[in-house]
């Protein structure tokens, strides 16, 4: 029976002394109540790290039965690991990052190595305990790199991915030195899931400006498979929270906190992490009193602080910072029979938490920043009694959905402080209807909705049909044209430049061959009975500077300029381009408007390259510069060509599809014609040749090309495996599992 294998970085249960030995206890975090009911049913196998440092043949492990029974497989991470993968690169680099707190980062960030070798264990792990059906769910920032890491060794599965903390605006993430392996790594799942939609925004914005994929409403196509993007708020047990509160145990200790009415009540529960805004919450309660001074004695802030990662240096600092707050507060306000800040420094059992919740006049939920904030939603679903009032960060994850709540800037010290002033002047007709709002919309999206939700849309995106909708070619369908490659009497490969051979360069003059190109074209061209073109749009002294010392044919422009191997540059007559002042000076005030776009000068054409610019503006401009172009080359010799993030000008008759021609003609009987090529200007070459031709399309996109390869590094594998640099048997790594 098909399962859910669920991959996080802490098993669902703790390891405790108990009076026969170590036992396990069942965990409370937000991870575990949240996947309680999909590892409940029983079909499920929960795959992490059991909180507890292993050493290297350190025995059988005696809780090995007890974590059976339970479903679980622990993973083995030893002290070293824990301490440089862990606290050091997940919770002193990516933590910080990913919350938008750049300055919290270290000055030297490391520890990369252990991040990839610990996500490598884990994915390890899954694939020893996967079978064919099983879905894999993996979660949060611990384990960014797991999921391609498993499409390498199970192309086939269906993985999902789901962040837990917010995905930071572009520009903050692209401060990560590691950023391009962390977002290769996301996009090894066929559902990729986030909180909220500005999150989902901010990780399409990242994968299109850093790996320059583009991004559909809904997902994208990377490497010949297509991935969904989902937004899937995550809620609480609505009903758990809502029968506790309403039990009389907690109606006797809300009695106890509320004692004679006389003082109200503002509530703050956190763990004791820099991002939740406790040091602003303090300022702006401390101000209330100085500008409401009729407030002393009346109101009592209580502020619960969990206690977080106290091996971390920043953390020690953060708390410390708190005991001076509270005690300067507690110090000018305070009275021998009141204490305005009530601080409890520990964790706290359910109805205690619940109880809470229920006597809170005023619930405090402050973060700076936060992926979804459980406990505002905890707090709603625990106020059977239909009162209270909710003040919410709006930088918290839950402020997209918890409209009736009063939201604050918490960077904004007074105003927080007036927010906190207004919800306590609240009538209750006001607080009543806020709190009705709030407590359908919790009761309607619990975390079992969540769960069931992203489930239902990992069942439908089904890598398996990926592939094929996008064409990508199958290691039997490569197999096949390698052998024919191979065996041919006389081999033609007429092989494109940028975006086939090399990746693609920000700018024209960066697209410099790397050591490996040159030594599998100089292999290749010196195969025996082997012809090989390069027919790319480059300059041809571009080419000539890059690749003229090989023995290979060059084509430049489109096959304006040609070289024979071994022979001199010649240019074909054509005429030369009409209007060209004009229309240079059209490509330049394109130039102007968009930072990072550049014209390119060849001999009879001109091209508009934005690769370096912010790619959504920079597309929208070059939509309307080609629409421009057409509308004034309408009755013009000449044609405009969209590639890929450059626009081209260029007369009618030159293109790719004189150089297939001309090949065909120098083809020997019984001889073979290998073309690859990745953009609009390669469909020219393809619709040349005849159709028992080796035709390659690279990348997504419709094409003529009866095959299709994922990218560059697939091109490359293809080359060398035709050179005799590798067995046909390796063709499933150009399927697009990697």
């Amino acid at each position: 029976m098909p399962r859910i294998i669920i991959v996080a970085n802490r098993l669902p249960a703790t390891i405790t002394d108990g009076p026969d030995g170590p036992m396990l206890v069942p965990s409370g975090g937000g991870l575990a109540t949240g996947l309680n009911g999909v590892h409940r049913a029983g079909s499920s196998v929960w795959i992490g790290w059991s909180g507890v440092a292993t050493n290297a043949g350190g025995g059988a492990d005696p809780l090995a039965e007890q974590w059976a029974e339970l479903n679980c497989v622990p993973v083995p991470l030893s002290a070293t690991e824990v301490t440089g993968f862990y606290e050091r690169y997940c919770n002193r680099i990516v933590w910080p990052l990913f919350h938008s707190l750049l300055h919290m980062m270290p000055l030297r960030p490391g520890h990369w190595p252990l991040y990839e070798r610990v996500n490598r264990r884990f994915a390890t792990a899954v694939d020893a305990h996967c079978a064919p059906g099983d879905s894999i769910w993996v979660h949060d920032y611990q384990l960014m790199r797991v999921p391609a890491l498993l499409r390498r060794r199970r192309p086939e599965s269906r993985i999902g991915f789901f962040l837990h903390i917010p995905f930071p605006p572009v520009e903050i993430f692209a401060a990560l030195p590691d950023r391009e392996a962390i977002l290769e790594g996301l996009l090894g799942a066929d559902v990729v899931g986030f909180h909220t939609a500005a999150y989902l925004r901010n990780f399409a914005a990242a994968v299109l400006q850093i790996l320059g994929v583009a991004v559909e409403v809904d997902g994208l196509v990377w490497r010949g498979r297509r991935i969904a993007l989902g937004v899937f708020p995550m809620g609480v047990d609505a009903r758990h929270f809502a029968e506790r509160a309403a039990s009389d145990e907690v109606s006797r200790l809300v009695a106890e906190l509320r004692g004679s009415g006389g003082v109200r009540l503002i509530v703050g529960v956190d763990r004791l992490d820099y991002t939740k805004g406790i040091p602003r919450r303090l300022l702006a309660f401390e101000y209330l009193l100085h500008r409401h001074p009729e407030l002393v004695g009346r109101v009592r802030l209580i502020q619960l602080g969990v206690p977080s990662r106290s091996d971390v240096p920043e953390y020690r600092r953060f708390r410390h910072q708190i005991d001076a707050l509270v005690g300067r507060i507690n110090g000018a306000f305070g009275t021998a029979a009141w204490t305005p800040v009530h601080y409890l420094v520990r964790s706290m059992q359910e109805d205690d938490l619940v109880a809470l919740y229920r006597a809170a006049d005023i619930m405090l939920v402050t973060p700076e920043r936060d992926g979804m904030n459980l406990v505002a939603k905890e707090f709603v679903a625990s106020r059977t009694d239909d009162d209270g009032v909710l003040v919410l960060s709006e930088f918290a994850g839950a402020a997209a959905e918890l409209g009736e709540a009063l939201q604050v800037n918490p960077y904004d010290i007074h105003g927080t402080a007036d927010t906190v002033h207004r919800a306590l002047m609240m009538a209750a007709d006001e607080r009543r209807d806020r709190m009705l709002g709030l407590r359908q919309r919790v009761s309607t999206f619990t975390a079992e909705r969540w769960a069931a939700d992203f489930l239902e849309s990992l069942a439908g995106a089904g890598s398996g049909t990926g592939d094929a909708e996008l064409g990508v070619s199958s290691p039997a369908a490569l197999s096949t044209a390698v052998r024919r490659l191979r065996a041919a009497p006389h081999l033609t490969v007429l092989l494109d430049y940028d975006g086939t051979l090399v990746p693609f360069a920000p700018e024209p003059d960066l697209a410099v061959p790397d050591a490996g190109a040159l030594a599998l074209l100089e292999r290749l061209a010196r195969r025996p009975a082997t012809e090989v073109h390069i027919v790319s749009g480059r300059s041809w002294e571009s080419l000539e500077r890059w690749l003229g010392a090989l023995p290979l044919s060059l084509h430049a422009e489109h096959g304006l300029w040609s070289r024979a191997r071994g022979g001199a540059w010649e240019r074909r007559h054509v005429a030369p381009l009409t209007r060209r002042a004009e229309l240079r000076a059209l490509l330049d005030e394109a130039t102007a408007r968009v930072p990072g776009s550049l014209v390119e000068e060849k001999s009879v054409g001109l091209a508009w390259h934005y690769r370096a610019a912010e790619p959504t503006f920079a597309a929208r401009q070059g939509r309307d510069l080609h629409a421009r172009l057409n509308e004034m080359l309408s009755n013009e010799p000449l044609e405009v060509l969209a590639g890929d993030k450059v626009l081209e000008i260029r007369p009618h008759g030159v293109d790719k599809g004189t150089i297939a021609r001309r090949a065909l003609r120098a083809l020997p009987p019984g001889g073979l014609v290998l073309a690859l090529g990745d953009d609009p200007t390669d469909e020219d070459l393809f619709a040349a040749l005849p159709d028992d031709s080796v035709t390659v399309h690279v990348g997504a996109g419709a094409s003529r090309a009866s095959l299709r390869l994922a990218g560059v590094s697939d091109v490359r594998w293809l080359l060398a495996t035709v050179a005799g640099g590798g067995p046909t048997r390796d063709a499933g790594a150009a399927s697009g599992a990697r």
